[in-house]
């Protein structure tokens, strides 16, 4: 944990699930259309599943002083070899939005993407109007890439996002 920050990450266990789910679902406002996260029992044993396999990770993002789950970042599609990469994932807890817990929790997971994780980029899909998302990775060091049409079914339908890449600024990487 980081002295300078109010969170820490951890990995997602199966004995979150009460507190997971009761934020998930008291957040349904704000995640809509944006993402679909895990709200009930099945869909929660499913995200486990995922997040389990190698090339998937999920970590909870906790407040400091309470060690409550105040949102989550997942790093999906995890690629090794020559391109050492994944997809970005998040989602706060309404009661916990605009407290600066998601930067903080952002900034420490690309830490230890990088290094740790052994990661050279991540890439987050984001939909257009979704700005509050577009400017938590723009205040972590994202940069704009470009637009994917119809990149991802969300909600009912395909969706347009916008690609954003933040990637390791050094040259040696575990292959």
């Amino acid at each position: 944990m980081d002295i300078d920050t109010n969170v820490y990450l951890r990995k997602v266990a199966s004995n979150d699930q009460a507190e997971f789910l009761a934020l998930m679902r008291a957040s349904m406002d704000i995640h809509q259309p944006w993402i679909t996260p895990p709200t009930t029992p099945q869909m929660f044993r499913n995200y486990l599943q995922r997040i389990r396999r190698s090339d998937h990770e999920g970590f909870a993002v906790c407040r400091s002083e309470d060690e409550r789950i105040v949102g989550v970042i997942n790093l999906n599609h995890i690629v090794r070899g020559t391109f050492q990469n994944a997809s970005l994932g998040y989602y706060v807890g309404e009661p916990y939005q605009g407290h600066g817990y998601m930067q903080q929790g952002l900034e420490q997971l690309l830490r230890l993407a990088f290094t740790s994780l052994g990661l050279h980029r991540l890439e987050a899909n984001i939909q257009p109007d979704n700005l509050r998302s577009k400017a938590l990775v723009d205040h972590c060091g994202f940069e704009y890439e470009g637009l994917s049409r119809n990149f991802l079914y969300i909600d009912g339908q395909w969706r347009d996002h916008e690609r954003w890449s933040a990637f390791a600024d050094r040259q040696t990487l575990r292959p």
